[in-house]
């Protein structure tokens, strides 16, 4: 057997009286893909933060080709070849790219920044991703797909001899993902060795050669054939058996709730977009990476400007501006970003369900008796595995994502809009969300979920629209939409 590059034994870390890793073992060796995998919580993000220097462990030890591997800091891993990409875009957007991909490690030349070298070198990883943008473009005013591309250039550019990816096809459509996965395979075939972190089964059946699975701080399996069927990795990870993903969608109602016509953006991302939504009928969105999903939802919800066409409640046309209006008119829309557009996340749950609420909670002054009893029983209907005195920054994605959801909810809106509703969410936790979608259509609600998971538009939606580069292709009903019928639309 060959020796790995990275070897981890015994691997345990608290924070106080909580355990979050529990004695793990790990090796990577040089030119493998290994995906870890567990449900949030389940320590993925501890454990690739100890191997990157920005965690220490309680108890353990690590190897790094052989010798004792004790990172102070993410600059001492780096420094050995160590790269981690968060999930989190970390980019300084009033920066160029090339400054981005090169910050803190400039291309010198007589003392000075050799800014022709950096832009070069920079382009070149950029070309290595199939993303032609000049280098010496500002990130300002760039898509997250095209933002988390940088971020993975920017690791690229530093040699690495191990990668973690956490969650790198999050934002990423097909063409950009493939591009990825090309890259990836380059690097295994170079003899680096990555760790690869997603919630998406399919791309880790392709991708990968391994599979290790936590759960609750446990390394609990490992599968050495990335082929292993899907249901029985999934159950693995939440430690029981999963009967179905997708609950029964209801019938939807005779009533339309919201009507859209002829609708064009302000900035031309989309347009004349019309289409109807019935109370009680989930409408997925469908479309490539840049067809003008989000800029249509958010013109919807008021938050992004409207160049023709008009939307109409309950057979009224909505006069209302901007967010607060669609908000106080009854529609409501969770963003893709949980974390930049949803949440105060250094605040705690309570106040964040409370923020969205306080005109409903009728009384200027909130005593702190009043504020507890609401969050508690918003926090009790929606599951949220999370306390309303702690900060929303301590919770997992699924229950960020269920504060979100839950704030909204509280105002009993007309119409919800979900957008990406469980990007970087795991397996288990995303049913607890399709419940919640297919319970407001229940409840006679008109729902719209966005997402770039097309099992999960599919699964969730009684009928499909499909954009392509801004137009509306099709809208196709519960009956005659699969893969081959929407993409067929999303590529014309």
């Amino acid at each position: 057997m060959r020796e790995p590059i990275l070897s981890l034994r015994g691997i345990s870390k608290s924070y106080g009286p909580v355990q979050v890793l529990k004695n793990v073992d790990l090796d990577i060796h040089a030119g493998e893909v290994v995906a870890l995998l567990g449900e949030n919580g389940a320590g993925k993000s501890t454990l690739s933060g100890i191997i990157a220097g920005s965690r220490t462990p309680s108890e353990g030890s690590m190897t790094w080709i052989g010798a004792p591997y004790t990172p102070a800091s993410p600059r001492e891993a780096i420094d050995k070849g160590l790269v981690l990409i968060h999930q989190e875009l970390k980019l300084l957007p009033e920066l160029s790219i090339a400054e981005n991909v090169f910050i803190g490690r400039w291309p010198m030349k007589n003392g000075v920044v050799d800014r022709h070298e950096m832009v070069r070198r920079a382009e070149e990883q950029l070309k290595r991703l199939n993303l032609h943008i000049p280098a010496t473009r500002k990130v300002a005013g760039l898509s997250t797909a095209n933002q988390q591309l940088i971020e993975i250039a920017k690791a690229l550019a530093l040699n690495a001899k191990l990668l973690i990816l956490d969650e790198p096809t999050a934002a990423l459509g097909g063409a950009e993902t493939e591009a990825l996965f090309e890259q990836v395979r380059k690097l295994r075939a170079e003899g680096v060795g990555i760790i690869y972190i997603s919630h998406r089964m399919e791309e880790i059946r392709q991708i990968t050669d391994r599979i290790v699975v936590l759960r609750d701080g446990e390394r609990v399996c490992e599968f050495a054939d990335s082929a292993t069927p899907v249901r029985t990795i999934v159950e693995s990870m939440v430690g029981r058996s999963l009967e179905r993903m997708f609950p029964a969608l209801p019938e939807p109602k005779d009533k339309v709730v919201l009507e859209v016509e002829n609708l064009t953006g302000a900035n031309n991302a989309f347009r004349k977009v019309s289409f109807k939504v019935n109370a009680g009928e989930i409408l997925g969105i469908a479309g490539l990476v840049g067809a003008g999903r989000t800029e249509l939802v958010r013109a919807i919800a008021g938050a992004d400007a409207i160049a023709e066409g008009r939307v109409l409640l309950d057979g009224k046309p909505l006069l209302a501006k901007g967010p607060a209006g669609a908000i106080a008119e009854g529609i409501v829309m969770v963003p893709e970003d949980r974390k930049l557009q949803g949440l105060v996340v250094a605040h705690e749950i309570g106040e964040n369900l409370i923020y969205a609420n306080l005109d409903k909670l009728g009384s200027r002054w909130l005593t702190p008796g009043a504020k507890r009893k609401f969050a508690k029983a918003a926090i009790q209907k929606f599951g949220v595995k999370g306390k309303a005195e702690q900060p929303a920054s301590d919770l997992s994605g699924g229950n960020q994502q269920k504060v979100v959801i839950a704030k909204w909810l509280a105002r009993n809106p007309r119409v919800v809009v979900l957008d990406e509703p469980t990007r970087g969410i795991d397996v288990g936790a995303r049913a607890g969300i399709y419940d919640i979608i297919v319970g407001l259509a229940r409840e006679g609600v008109a729902v719209i979920v966005v997402s770039s998971d097309l099992e999960e538009v599919l699964g969730v939606s009684n009928r499909i629209l499909v954009l392509a580069q801004g137009n509306q292709a099709g809208i196709l009903s519960r009956e005659e939409a699969n893969d081959v019928s929407v993409m067929e639309l999303a590529t014309i």
